[in-house]
């Protein structure tokens, strides 16, 4: 049936790698207590303090999935500037991520496009993506604090700039690398060169821009963590500063498994958009 199935099989494998993380990480976790695990919610902190941990201070599985209960039962509460919710937080997160995402896919697609059409322009301007490609996000922080003077705008001026080059690339790539007897075969037809770029152009290169947008969306949700604990403020990489600040080791792990959970749906949502204008040759 396994055989038959390699799906299903696959399903049972990772539910058996899980189910051996999980012991291990409980044996490892019932060396003795800790009493400083540091929660600061009333509500739970009796658990915490005495649920198993190792003599590191790492809360055990059930001590976290005790955290995650809790947080998933009011996750928009707003009790001041540094009480939110962890769904406000990730909220906060999501909406910087997806307007910097967007404002980068706005400018990257068209410019990919007329790079990919043009080799005398992709040749000319090869070299200044090269040396912009290769630049740390966060190294354009300080610029945009001291530019923008705004925390927020600039953490969405970081995204926009480290999403924006996988999406011109593979958008370049791909338009340069439709296949010429299509084109041939468009220009023999006399087809109009706008219906040419929806009929033949685009929805050859489309899976490799959607792989552009796929490795930026990545790249986005994994910098604006990174660019929260330095701004501060909201977000749910400013959640894991200020958690670590109240040593609420158990709220850190809690975060960063939702911060793992988000990036796989946001790279599965846009992986399934691949495989919807992916077609055999």
């Amino acid at each position: 049936m396994l055989k038959q199935s390699p799906q299903l099989a696959s399903w049972l494998l990772s539910l058996v790698i899980f189910a051996i993380f999980i012991c291990i990480w409980a044996v490892m976790t019932m060396q003795g207590v800790d009493s400083g695990q540091g929660a600061v919610d009333p509500e739970y902190a009796a658990l915490l303090n005495e649920a198993p941990s190792s003599s590191s201070g790492i809360p055990g599985p059930a001590a976290v999935w005790e955290a995650i209960v809790h947080h998933l039962s009011d996750p928009f509460y707003d009790a001041g500037p540094n009480d939110k919710g962890l769904g406000i937080q990730l909220a906060y997160s999501l909406a910087r991520v997806l307007i910097g995402f967007g404002l980068a896919m706005v400018v990257a697609i068209p410019l990919g496009f007329i790079i990919g059409t043009s080799e005398m322009l992709s040749k000319a301007l090869d070299p200044f993506i090269q040396i912009m490609k290769p630049i740390s996000p966060l190294a354009w922080m300080p610029l945009a604090l001291f530019t923008i003077k705004d925390s927020s705008l600039s953490a969405i001026f970081v995204i926009f700039i480290c999403s924006i080059w996988p999406m011109l690339v593979n958008t370049s790539f791909g338009v340069a690398n439709v296949r010429k007897e299509w084109l041939n075969v468009a220009r023999t037809l006399e087809v109009p060169y706008l219906r040419r770029v929806f009929t033949v152009i685009l929805p050859a290169a489309a899976p490799t821009i959607l792989t552009g947008m796929r490795i930026s969306i990545g790249i986005a949700w994994l910098v604006i963590v990174a660019a929260e604990m330095l701004v501060g403020g909201t977000g749910i990489g400013y959640f894991i500063w200020n958690e670590w600040n109240n040593l609420s080791i158990v709220n850190v792990i809690v975060a960063i498994l939702v911060i793992g959970v988000v990036g796989m749906v946001l790279d599965q949502i846009l992986a399934g958009v691949t495989r919807l204008v992916t077609f055999q040759e």
